[in-house]
């Protein structure tokens, strides 16, 4: 079985699918045309976040049995497409859960005790000690929208830091609520009323596709911050942008945008605000994420052939 790797992942995966009898092809850097010429030999093609499988490269992949996405999201693959040719999609959903949870606590530290701006303005040759009066995590509210692997993971570190946890989800966990002393909210709309800061981390799907629109952002609670790790299509770029404008959020971290990397003007007015922080989708850039990400895949490619 002939296997490519078309976007960097760690090498274990290709150590372990070649130990498997797996033939692999690495290229880092295929373009989308290249790799509909190219995909029509291969049995199996991983990718991570860069590379998008459409329609047409499925099409054009006529011996494709399996197509392997390290991470968690699957919304650069067209699962419909695959479905109906009978491919089979896998993911690996563990690998990124602790990266994601640790950097959401540290955007979090940062927005309330403005680490970033103290960390500029020092380097500016000043030394504006009285400017920085932030404020404490302990015994503020954390709306949690999305309780999965992430979510939970990010609620756990946020009650060893004394917070109030209150979550969103369609389906919660009840024990983990229990475990956590957290609190089920009945909408969104509660969740955004109520907190201080809410964390976002649903998957990117029609029904969450501008989810946090201008209507909901304007029932956020005065001053409050709002950080997403998930998918940038999830929050309206001009709605957040005018409700930092206007104080009615008081700041943003996001790990992600509706542009990657950002090019429409209204995405750069935000990224270039300055009670906003911005990081270049790095929520599983960990080294230990990318070792577990790739031993998961070849694990889940190897396995998966086993039952094909």
């Amino acid at each position: 079985m002939k296997v490519l790797i078309a976007d960097e992942v760690d090498s274990l995966a290709t150590s372990k699918l070649r130990a498997a009898g797996f033939e692999v092809t690495e290229d880092f850097d295929i373009t989308p045309d290249e790799l509909k010429v190219a995909i029509k030999d291969y049995d199996v093609l991983v990718v991570r976040s860069r590379t998008k499988v459409t329609k047409t490269i499925i099409e054009a992949g006529i011996k494709l049995k399996l197509i392997g996405r390290v991470g968690v999201g699957l919304d650069n693959i067209d699962a419909k497409a695959a479905e109906e040719a009978k491919i089979k999609v896998v993911n690996t959903p563990q690998m990124s859960t602790v990266a994601v949870a640790e950097l959401v606590m540290a955007m979090m530290l940062c927005l309330v005790r403005s680490v970033h701006l103290a960390n500029e303005s020092i380097k500016k040759g000043l030394w504006e000690k009285k400017r920085f009066i932030g404020s404490e995590l302990n015994g503020k509210v954390l709306g949690v929208v999305g309780f999965g692997r992430i979510g939970r993971a990010v609620a756990e570190r946020a009650k060893a830091f004394n917070m109030s946890i209150l979550v969103y989800d369609v389906v919660v966990d009840e024990a983990t609520l229990k475990r956590l002393n957290a609190e089920r909210a009945a909408t969104v709309e509660e969740v955004v009323m109520r907190s201080d800061i809410v964390t976002i981390h649903v998957p990117l799907m029609p029904e969450t596709t501008h989810m946090f629109d201008s209507k909901l952002i304007s029932s956020f609670k005065r001053g409050a911050c709002l950080i997403n790790a998930s998918r940038g299509e999830v929050v309206d770029t001009k709605a957040l942008t005018d409700a930092l404008k206007s104080g009615k959020l008081a700041g943003a971290a996001l790990d992600v945008l509706e542009h990657e990397p950002p090019v429409e003007p209204q995405e750069l007015d935000l990224v270039r605000m300055p009670n906003v922080i911005v990081t270049p989708h790095i929520g599983a850039q960990t080294r230990e994420a990318q070792v577990v990400g790739a031993i998961a895949i070849a694990e889940n490619i190897i396995n998966a052939f086993r039952t094909l």
